[in-house]
């Protein structure tokens, strides 16, 4: 059998699905009105300060900011689709593994896990941005999948 045939995609009735092309302006197009009403909402349920959302989003202005609540009908770059995208699937799986009371909180509560060193998961996300957020997925995503 051959290298490259030992590591192709096994057979299932499943197939991996495509990436997302977000250096194509209608794809960003399609996404980014659902994802910011998506934050919006995540930003609710977290009881996030307008100051700590605008910084997971990027570091918008205040009137950006606003703009955006107000009419979040707008194309977004691929940093802050990238960005919400993280956010959804944390909220997501802090969902699954957690109820709902917890889910909503865990972001704010300090955390003794060496990742956040006692800070909150939040604490950790602004002060590491994308990577930051990157990495609290992949903490939960591991943890889904219980590792």
């Amino acid at each position: 059998m051959s290298a490259v045939h030992a590591l192709a995609y096994p057979s299932t009735q499943f197939e991996p699905t495509g990436l997302v092309d977000l250096s194509s302006k209608a794809e960003r197009e399609r996404l980014s009105g659902s994802a910011l009403k998506g934050f919006f909402n995540l930003a609710s349920k977290w009881n996030l300060k307008d100051e700590d959302a605008r910084e997971l989003l990027g570091g918008i202005s205040n009137s950006a900011f606003y703009e955006w609540k107000k009419a979040p009908q707008r194309l977004l770059d691929v940093d802050r689709i990238t960005r919400i995208s993280f956010l959804i699937g944390i909220y997501k799986a802090l969902h699954i593994l957690y109820g709902d009371k917890l889910a909503d909180e865990w972001v704010s509560l300090p955390n003794k896990n060496a990742i956040f060193a006692g800070r909150t998961p939040l604490q950790y996300m602004l002060s590491g941005g994308l990577i930051g957020m990157q990495t609290v997925r992949k903490l939960l995503d591991a943890r889904r999948g219980g590792i």
